[in-house]
């Protein structure tokens, strides 16, 4: 079972701040994994505002994603 798994499943907050995906949220318990899974879908808005970024800055990143994924399909 993996770090976040265990926390979603038991809802325990994650205190190990030093992970890479370690952000501070009641509601994804700490952990910025639990943001990007399915059931979560949230605005570019609520994005934001966990990462103390914009919405534009959100979609920037997005959009910049989505440009590398498509590069390294075709």
């Amino acid at each position: 079972m993996k770090c976040f798994d265990y926390h979603k499943k038991n809802k325990l907050k994650c205190e190990r701040k030093t992970c890479r995906y370690w952000i501070e949220s009641n509601q994804t318990f700490g952990c910025g994994i639990l943001i990007a899974q399915k059931e979560n879908k949230m605005t570019l808005e609520e994005i934001g505002n966990f990462f103390n970024v914009t919405r534009m800055r959100i979609c920037q990143i997005e959009k910049k994603a989505i440009k590398k994924i498509r590069e390294l399909i075709l």
